[in-house]
C-alpha cells in the first residue's frame, strides 16, 4: 500500500477500525511528534506492531507541536512528518490529532493496546482508561529529536 494511502482522517480511521476488527485484529496505538525521524521510533514502532496486527500511530499536529514544544518547532511539517511515517513497514495508519494530548484520538480508537515510551509511568499514561492495556517501551539511549537539534547546532 502506497504511504499516502495509510493517513487517514477521523471517518476513513473509524471504517478501518471497524474492519480491522470485524476480522478479528488485535489494534495496537501509539502517538508523538516524530518530528525527526530517529531509530528510537522506528524501534518503538517495530515494538508495537509486534504486540498486535494493527498498528495506528497518532501525530500531534503542527499546531499542538508549537504549543507543547515551541514556536521553531517542528522541523518537518505535519503532511512530511505524516508521508514519513506512514512509509514505515510497521505502520498500518497515521492520523493527525490536534490537541497537546492524543486523549479524543485514544477514545475513538479505543486500542487493545497501548503503546508509550518507559519515560512514562503506566498510571500516567494518557488514555490508559480507554485501552485494553498499557505496554511501556524501554527507550533507546540517548535518541530523541530534541538531541539531534542539539547535536547539529541548530538555533531551533
Amino acid at each position: 500500500m502506497k504511504a499516502k494511502n495509510k493517513i487517514l482522517d477521523t471517518a476513513a480511521l473509524a471504517a478501518f477500525l471497524k474492519n480491522a476488527r470485524a476480522d478479528g485484529k488485535k489494534i495496537v496505538f501509539t502517538n508523538g511528534c516524530f518530528d525527526i525521524l530517529h531509530a528510537g521510533h522506528v524501534s518503538i514502532l517495530e515494538f508495537a506492531k509486534n504486540l498486535g496486527d494493527v498498528l495506528v500511530l497518532g501525530i500531534n499536529s503542527d499546531a499542538s507541536i508549537r504549543r507543547i514544544k515551541g514556536p521553531a518547532r517542528p522541523i518537518n511539517s505535519q503532511a512530511d512528518r505524516g508521508l514519513v511515517a506512514a512509509s514505515l513497514e510497521a505502520v498500518d495508519a497515521v492520523v493527525f490529532f490536534g490537541g497537546d494530548t492524543p486523549l479524543e484520538l485514544i477514545k475513538s480508537v479505543r486500542p487493545d493496546i497501548l503503546v508509550k515510551g518507559a519515560d512514562y509511568k503506566a498510571g500516567e499514561v494518557v488514555g490508559r482508561d480507554y485501552a485494553g492495556k498499557v505496554v511501556l517501551f524501554k527507550l533507546l539511549k540517548g535518541r530523541s529529536t530534541t538531541n539531534i537539534i542539539k547535536k547539529s547546532n541548530c538555533s531551533c
